[in-house]
């Protein structure tokens, strides 16, 4: 099973792949056959049949310039960070992000006057990391999250309800392991990969505060983490399975009563399970906290080196602000994911596949308890903080000293990154 909408496949050397495009870019300042400027636009690889020819289809009924889509393997961020710094790069491109330094260093261009009138219909969990100074740099296409997905005969055979807490949850899974089924599948590092800051916001923490500031230096924290190295240690955790927690074959083959992974897989969970299982969010961490999930979004961002600057953010509104049945069709006729917009996320006719049942509660968290990681939760940040949560898991460190040496860690890179700013 192939996941690509939140982890980018494959790799692969971006300059080469750049050169290979010869000038095939849109940035002639042409037109085709009196249908406007050319405009090239740009698809990290998905791995879900359909979705190429989708957005080709979504181009070609654009008449007011000439789309170019260009289908992009390999790894997706270099290859567009390399080509923003030049006169080769796409005029619209698909985006996990933008970054902050593509905002600041202005390789990308303003688009909030696209969501005049319709901002606040959008996910506002999703919309956050891509608003910078007030301004919204992407449009967010489609919403994807992860969710813990349970076994309700196993649970009910043992006397439990879907955990509400973390105390809870570790309980569980240690009630629901036995010789042939572990309670509880975060994948097999332990979790660190899969859950990030997850644990962190359970416990009514963030990675990062509004005011730009490290978030957890809090002794919930620390309290949290150490609940996941208690999974590790009792033995509950599946470790060694054929396929990682994105794939939901665990799950679906017995091996596991809980397993935490992404929207995308509940088709396959249902086909193989029918309705013997549900969907949580990660349990509160603390006294008072809420729930957690972690939800993202690619984006469509307009490169400010566009000869059509014009013409490239007209498309952006017409394809994924207005054309509603296109977005419908984006999110949930070549995979399983949520529209960006509220509206068409919560419409049982035009998203009737998410308007009942476990993924119902799943639009339902996305909005209540979700989260996304910070403009300013940086990949050094994000590095420095996933090493302590893997040693913490694995080894049994300490998660008071893992956490302040991170809080250190982090705190310089935002310090850094504040100053690069000023």
């Amino acid at each position: 099973m192939t996941i690509s909408r939140r982890a980018l496949l494959g790799s692969g050397a971006a300059l080469g792949l750049l050169t290979a495009c010869g000038s095939n870019t849109g940035r002639d300042g042409g037109s085709s056959d009196g249908a406007g400027p050319k405009l090239s636009q740009w698809y990290h690889q998905y791995g879900e049949a359909g979705t190429e020819e989708a957005v080709k289809r979504y181009a070609d009924a654009y008449d007011k310039a000439d789309v170019s889509v260009q289908w992009r393997p390999g790894n997706y961020d270099e290859q567009t960070a390399a080509a923003l710094l030049t006169k080769s790069g796409p005029d619209v491109f698909e985006v996990n992000g933008p970054t902050l330094d593509q905002i600041r260093g202005g390789q990308v261009l303003d688009l909030t006057d696209l969501l005049e009138g319709v901002k606040d219909d959008f996910n506002p969990v999703v919309l956050a990391p891509k608003t910078y100074d007030g301004r919204i740099w992407a449009v967010p296409q489609v919403v994807d999250m992860q969710l813990l997905y349970y076994r309700k005969s196993l649970l009910a055979d043992a006397g439990r309800k879907p955990p509400a807490t973390l105390e809870e949850l570790v309980d569980t899974a240690r009630e629901l392991t036995t010789k042939k089924v572990k309670g509880l599948f975060l994948g097999n590092d332990g979790g660190a990969g899969a859950l990030g800051g997850t644990p962190l916001y359970a416990a009514g923490l963030q990675l990062v505060t509004d005011d730009g500031k490290a978030g957890f230096d809090d002794p919930a924290a620390a309290r949290a983490l150490a609940h996941l190295r208690e999974l590790y240690e009792d033995k509950s955790l599946l470790l060694g399975a054929p396929s990682d927690w994105s794939d939901p074959s665990a799950f679906v083959q017995g091996l596991t009563a809980m397993q935490w992974s992404g929207l995308w897989a509940l088709p396959a969970v249902e086909k193989a399970l029918g309705d013997d299982f549900g969907v949580a969010a990660f349990p509160a961490a603390a006294p008072g906290a809420r729930p957690a999930v972690p939800v993202g979004a690619f984006g469509a961002a307009v490169s400010a080196r566009t000869a059509h600057k014009r013409a490239a953010k007209d498309f952006v509104k017409w394809l994924w602000v207005d054309k509603t049945d296109y977005q419908r069709d984006f999110a949930l006729s070549y995979g399983f994911h949520i529209p960006a917009r509220l509206s068409l996320a919560k419409d049982p006719e035009k998203a009737a596949p998410l308007s009942k049942g476990p993924a119902a509660d799943a639009v339902r968290f996305s909005t209540e308890n979700g989260y996304a990681e910070p403009l300013r939760w940086t990949p050094a940040s994000r590095v420095a903080y996933q090493d302590a949560l893997s040693r913490i898991i694995k080894s049994g460190a300490n998660p008071s000293s893992e956490l302040r040496s991170v809080l250190r860690k982090v705190s310089a890179e935002l310090a850094r990154v504040k100053k690069k700013s000023a």
